[in-house]
């Protein structure tokens, strides 16, 4: 497994090793993440005109359905309806859009670090190296992983006596493992960001 993210003593920028499969995995896990964000109405639409893409308010005003996407995108006002839905039409799309775009930029960079399309090799070794603005873009990543595991397997405050009791060959266990896992990134990526 790999050690995580620390802090290049000369560039001060964050690297990390990860194994192909790793690699493999955090790329998955950014493309399922890209995949939730599109996979209702309030997907972004792709303007032709930049100028009609700033003045384009016609996101959602309802909260979304998958409880994935209602984590990622709670209600801002909960008790005003009319504030609430305005909130959402003028944000929601945005912000899905920046979500997306933060997980597609892990994935292009773990590409250009080396990751194949297909075939991965575990024996392969994939070095990434990100500055202060690419680093906070997999933090926010990151978040968004965790938030979406989270609320798929249930996780909630307290309950790891509850996951350490599973069986390792238990599927909810391996995907509560990956969630750990994420969380561990993203806490050594912190401190390599701190220094």
């Amino acid at each position: 497994m790999t050690e995580g993210f620390h802090r290049h003593r000369k560039s001060g920028r964050a690297i990390a090793e990860f194994t192909g499969f790793e690699a493999d995995l955090l790329r998955s896990l950014a493309s399922q993440l890209i995949e939730l964000l599109h996979s209702e109405v309030a997907a972004p639409v792709e303007h032709e005109d930049p100028l009609a893409a700033l003045f384009d308010f016609s996101g959602p005003t309802t909260a979304p359905e998958d409880p994935v996407l209602q984590r990622l995108f709670p209600t801002a006002y909960p008790g005003d309806d009319d504030a609430a839905a305005e909130f959402r039409r003028f944000t929601e799309g945005t912000l899905r859009d920046g979500k997306a775009r933060g997980a597609a930029a892990v994935i292009d960079a773990l590409e250009e670090a080396g990751l194949p399309e297909d075939d991965v090799d575990d024996a392969v070794h994939i070095d990434v190296e990100l500055d202060t603005g690419e680093a906070v873009t997999w933090l926010k990543t990151f978040t968004d992983i965790r938030l979406a595991l989270a609320t798929r397997l249930g996780v909630e405050e307290g309950d790891e006596e509850r996951w350490a009791a599973l069986p390792d060959d238990d599927p909810a266990s391996q995907a509560h493992d990956i969630y750990e896992w994420v969380g561990y990134l993203q806490e050594t990526l912190v401190g390599a960001l701190g220094g």
